[in-house]
C-alpha cells in the first residue's frame, strides 16, 4: 500500500477508538446520574424541634430535674446562718432575762445563805485498837440558822461530813434529812465515826498538840438543799461549809473546849 492510504486508515481507526471511549464515558455518567436521581436523600442526624419545620415535641414529655444553681445554694446557706444567729440571740436574751429575774428575787426576798455554828463537841471514843488503828467516835451538835423571811430549806440525801487532822480523815458522818422553814433555827446532831492508821508520825504530832492543849481540826460539810419560796421549790444547791477549829482536848468523857473557830461558806 501507498503511504497515503496507510495514513488514512490509521486516522480513521484513531477517530473510531476515540468515539468509542467517549460513548463509554457518557454512558457511565448517565448511569451515575440515574442512580443518584433514583436514590432518596438521607435524613439528617439531628433535627431541631421548632415551629418553622413543623416538628413539635410530644405533648407528654418528661422534664429533667433542675439542679439548684450556685446562687440558690448560697441563698439557702444564708437563711440557715440567719436562723442560727437568731437562735443564739434568743438564748442570749433569755439568759440575761433569767439573770435579771434572779437578781430581782434575791434583792426582793433577801435570800441569805444559812449560818452554821458548832454548839457542842463531845468525844465518845478516841483510843488505839490492837491492830494499831485509831478508833474515833465524836458527836457534834451544829446550830443551823435560816435568816431569810420567805425562803425555806429542804435538806436532802447525799450529804457528807468529815473531820480531818493533819490532812487525814479521822471520822465521818452525814446530815439527816429535815425541813427548815424561814426565820428558824435548828440544832442538828451529827454522829461521826471512823478508823485511822495510827502511824508513828501521826502519834508524835497528836501527842505534841495534846501537850500544848491546841489540837487543830478541819470539819467539811457538804449538804444538798432544795431552796423553796414558801412551799414552791426553786432550785437545788449544795452548801459547802469549811470549819477550821482548835480544841483543847480529845479525851473521852471530858468537856471539850473550842479555843477558836472560823467558817467559810460556799455554794456548789
Amino acid at each position: 500500500l501507498s503511504p497515503k492510504i496507510s495514513a488514512e486508515k490509521n486516522r480513521k481507526s484513531l477517530s473510531f477508538f476515540s468515539h468509542c471511549l467517549m460513548d463509554n464515558v457518557h454512558k457511565r455518567d448517565d448511569v451515575q446520574v440515574s442512580e443518584n436521581m433514583s436514590a432518596p436523600p438521607l435524613p439528617p442526624k439531628y433535627v431541631m424541634l421548632n415551629e418553622t419545620n413543623g416538628l413539635r415535641p410530644p405533648p407528654q414529655r418528661r422534664n429533667p430535674p433542675r439542679y439548684p444553681s450556685y446562687q440558690d445554694r448560697s441563698s439557702s446557706g444564708n437563711c440557715c446562718l440567719k436562723c442560727i444567729c437568731f437562735c443564739y440571740c434568743c438564748l442570749f436574751f433569755l439568759i440575761i432575762a433569767f439573770s435579771i429575774a434572779g437578781y430581782v428575787i434575791y434583792a426582793t426576798f433577801k435570800i441569805d445563805i444559812p449560818k452554821y455554828r458548832i454548839e457542842e463537841f463531845k468525844v465518845e471514843a478516841f483510843n488505839v485498837l490492837p491492830d494499831l488503828s485509831l478508833n474515833t467516835e465524836i458527836n457534834v451538835i451544829v446550830r443551823a440558822e435560816n435568816p431569810s423571811d420567805l425562803i425555806s430549806l429542804q435538806y436532802e440525801k447525799g450529804s457528807s461530813v468529815t473531820m480531818n487532822y493533819i490532812d487525814k480523815t479521822i471520822c465521818s458522818g452525814k446530815v439527816s434529812e429535815f425541813y427548815q422553814g424561814y426565820k428558824s433555827i435548828k440544832r442538828i446532831n451529827i454522829p461521826l465515826q471512823g478508823k485511822t492508821e495510827f502511824s508513828s508520825g501521826f502519834q508524835e504530832s497528836l501527842a505534841e498538840d495534846k501537850k500544848q492543849g491546841k489540837i487543830p481540826l478541819l470539819i467539811v460539810v457538804k449538804a444538798p438543799i432544795i431552796v423553796e419560796l414558801g412551799r414552791i421549790p426553786l432550785k437545788e444547791v449544795v452548801i459547802n461549809v469549811n470549819i477550821s477549829m482548835i480544841v483543847d482536848s480529845l479525851e473521852k468523857d471530858k468537856k471539850i473546849g473550842i479555843i477558836s473557830s472560823s467558817y467559810k461558806y460556799g455554794l456548789l
